[in-house]
């Protein structure tokens, strides 16, 4: 069931409840994907997908507590997954998970103060984050800004294009970082997030674009090092490496 994560009161803790259970969904939807789907049988009952405080997901029955303790995601997720394509069902669960994720945000911000315009930060803190669904379908979301708690967990996100090879982008930490041409890749390339995490670019790691899908991964969350990739020809992402098992 969708936990509490001690009732969270001030913005930033609110915000830190939201990115905390959207973490558990990106990886629900994204990196988890094979094992999210599978246990989204269309025979058993009405099923809802959480996410929790602690960054965990859950496919599980509602609560059964009228009403609830906090918004219910929507119900029956499961019903509708073999009656539509893949691709279009999970666009359909992240769309419904970012409803869920507003509605408890906003259930804890119900009480913040309005003469302060605290509900207006915490919607703007929101919305600097990409949706699921702009995760999921690979759009191009506004950039991401630091989280609350971006001290261990701040992603510092790069790409820069590599001239011997199109599919690498490695950061580069020399003079050439400072010409011209540099600032007309950051705008160009700014907005890209990486398909596994959902992270935006920003400017200090190595980046990989796979060549079937053309999106883009961090080096690290598709486990392929710098070195690595020198040898790579042509670079399939693992959820392209699975659509071909499936086939086969």
């Amino acid at each position: 069931m969708a936990s509490i994560s001690s009732s969270p009161r001030t913005v930033e803790e609110i915000f830190k409840d939201y990115t905390a259970r959207r973490a558990g969904l990106v990886r629900a939807l994204t990196f988890d994907v094979d094992n999210f789907y599978s246990q989204c049988d269309p025979e058993k009952e009405n099923l809802c997908l959480y996410g929790h405080p602690n960054e965990l997901w859950e496919v599980t029955l509602p609560a059964e507590e009228v009403p609830p303790e906090l918004p219910e995601p929507a119900l029956g997720i499961n019903f509708a997954r073999d009656g539509m394509q893949r691709k279009d069902w999970l666009s359909l669960v992240a769309v419904h998970s970012d409803c869920w994720l507003l509605s408890v945000s906003f259930y804890f911000g119900a009480r913040l103060n309005r003469n302060e315009r605290s509900r207006k930060r915490l919607f703007s803190m929101i919305n600097d984050l990409p949706s699921l669904f702009e995760v999921v379908t690979g759009r191009k979301p506004v950039k991401d800004k630091p989280s609350v708690d971006s001290g261990s967990k701040a992603r510092n996100n790069a790409k820069v294009k590599k001239a011997s090879s199109s599919h690498l982008k490695q950061a580069k930490n020399n003079s050439k970082l400072m010409d011209e041409n540099y600032g007309d890749e950051e705008d160009e390339h700014g907005e890209t997030i990486c398909g596994t995490c959902g992270g935006t670019y920003n400017s200090d790691e190595f980046w990989i674009g796979c060549d079937i899908c053309e999106r883009w991964y961090h080096g690290k969350c598709v486990k392929i090092t710098p070195a690595k990739a020198e040898s790579i020809k042509h670079y399939k992402c693992p959820s392209c490496c699975t659509k071909k098992g499936r086939q086969q």
